[in-house]
């Protein structure tokens, strides 16, 4: 009899100790770790439950964390997945540079790892990246600002606009490609001044908001209200989020602005739930609506790869270089939505119901 309890207990300390291992072997299924960076935005919540949902739909069993924008929480929970030995990892990371020893680990365990949005930058431990076309994105904001506007013959017409930027963090890879997209289409007309930025910040390192905060960019924007525009007013908030827009929009109440009177232009990212309703509102003009059901099943479609040892689709060979790397991408593209294109594109999409904004 205590033969038999001393090989019970030992074959349960077995299965604790290797507990994903066990799993796998009564289950038949591989396990996917996908680590998400916060649930503070509408948005990761959807990639995170878009990801888990699809990647179910085909068998995998998914372990899905969210690390609150804590770097160390995140580099914490990746290092137990590794330790559990899921079979892929899926990373949207928060600074990824803080994760090179983590996903060298990854590496060494034989577990493959694929960059979710934001690129992971100096490894070579990263098989594939999904993401949006981020330079794309940036371009998008900046033509629908020069087109709204009439950027293009304004100088003839002796037309100019104030305008402000909030972009995006500086640990974020993709905030730079987007800035690059918006001075791209933008920067001629700072430099002929029909745009004019009376902070004169107008570089990335001068816009960039660390961690994406929307507290940040409405005490900036609060800030610029109060010592550049008390005599003249903001034409346009060229921001790179849809939390930031929201943080423009609380600036703009304090400082007495009007919806439909004296209100700013103001951009945004992500096609979120409130942003979409903002912009049927008028306190909000746009927003770039990036699918993040599509992002998950390109995503999904790369991790079947990495464990099938197949090849994924693949549309961008060159641009992301993460020191370590050219990162074979797929890039989805973003499509700008204000209230002319709502409902097509979001509702009829099927991205949010007619209820669900109000319609």
């Amino acid at each position: 009899m205590k033969k038999l309890v001393s090989v019970l207990l030992a074959a349960t300390m077995i299965c604790g100790v290797f507990f994903t291992s066990c799993t796998k072997k009564d289950t038949g299924k591989k396990v996917v770790g996908v680590a998400m960076p916060t649930q503070s935005s509408e948005r990761w919540i959807n990639d995170g439950a878009n990801m888990k949902k699809q990647l179910e739909a085909k068998g995998y069993t998914v372990e899905l964390q969210y690390a609150e924008d804590d770097v160390q929480l995140q580099v914490s929970q990746l290092e137990n997945l590794i330790a559990k030995g899921v079979d892929c990892l899926v990373v949207a990371a928060i600074d990824s540079t803080a994760l090179v020893n983590t996903l060298a680990s990854a590496k060494q365990s034989g577990i493959p790892v694929i960059a979710y949005d934001r690129l992971l930058m100096d490894t070579d431990a990263v098989s594939y990246y999904a993401t949006f076309d981020n330079k794309g994105v940036g371009t998008a904001i900046g033509k629908y600002i020069e087109e709204t506007k009439a950027l293009s013959t304004a100088k003839a017409e002796g037309r100019h606009y104030n305008i402000e930027f909030f972009m995006g963090s500086p640990d974020d890879n993709n905030a730079l490609f987007l800035y690059n997209g918006v001075m791209e289409v933008l920067k001629p007309y700072l430099d002929n001044g029909v745009l004019i930025c009376k902070t004169g910040r107008t570089s990335f390192e001068k816009t960039c908001i660390l961690r994406w905060s929307q507290e940040t960019a409405q005490q900036w924007c609060e800030n610029y209200l109060a010592g550049f525009y008390a005599n003249e007013k903001l034409d346009i908030a060229c921001t790179a989020f849809d939390g930031f827009a929201y943080g423009v929009k609380a600036a703009c109440e304090g400082a007495g602005y009007k919806v439909g009177v004296d209100w700013p232009l103001i951009t945004g990212q992500d096609a979120e739930l409130m942003a979409t309703k903002n912009i049927i509102g008028g306190s909000q003009t746009a927003t770039i609506y990036k699918d993040t059901r599509l992002l998950a099943a390109k995503c999904v479609t790369m991790v079947e790869a990495v464990l099938k040892g197949t090849e994924p689709e693949i549309n961008d060979t060159t641009q992301y270089n993460n020191g370590k790397k050219v990162v074979p991408s797929y890039l989805c593209t973003p499509v700008a939505v204000d209230k002319n294109n709502v409902k097509s594109v979001i509702v009829d999409g099927g991205y949010y119901t007619a209820a669900q904004l109000g319609l």
